[in-house]
């Protein structure tokens, strides 16, 4: 029954683990989806609302949000993978490579702000 299951490259990979471990790994990939759609409004509403910054620095910011918006699940598609994976062979779980590229955009979002409202 295995071979039904998408993607392949991970449910042909060692034992099912416990079903509550792949839940909990699938709601987590999922509210990074959430983070992924809060970061696409955020951008479309920062540039929609026309607030009082520095426009180029607003319209950066803006794109910088939803760029991180598109590739957020990208990167939450890659570690719900190598999760599963490491959960069905055994091994440890990789560490958040997709808290790494969120903490960078919201630094940089922040910055890219700041330098709007400071130079309006």
């Amino acid at each position: 029954m295995t071979s039904r299951r998408f993607p392949r490259s991970v449910y042909q990979s060692g034992e099912e683990p416990d079903a509550r471990f792949s839940l909990a790994n699938e709601r987590t990939f999922l509210a990074w989806n959430r983070t992924a759609l809060a970061l696409i409004a955020g951008g479309v509403a920062l540039e929609a609302l026309g607030l009082d910054l520095q426009p180029g620095l607003r319209l950066a910011a803006s794109l910088v949000l939803i760029a991180a918006g598109v590739i957020v699940p990208i990167l939450a598609w890659s570690e719900w993978g190598r999760t599963e994976r490491a959960m069905r062979v055994g091994a440890p779980l990789p560490g958040s490579a997709t808290s790494l590229a969120l903490a960078a955009t919201i630094v940089l979002v922040g910055a890219l702000v700041l330098l709007g409202v400071v130079l309006r």
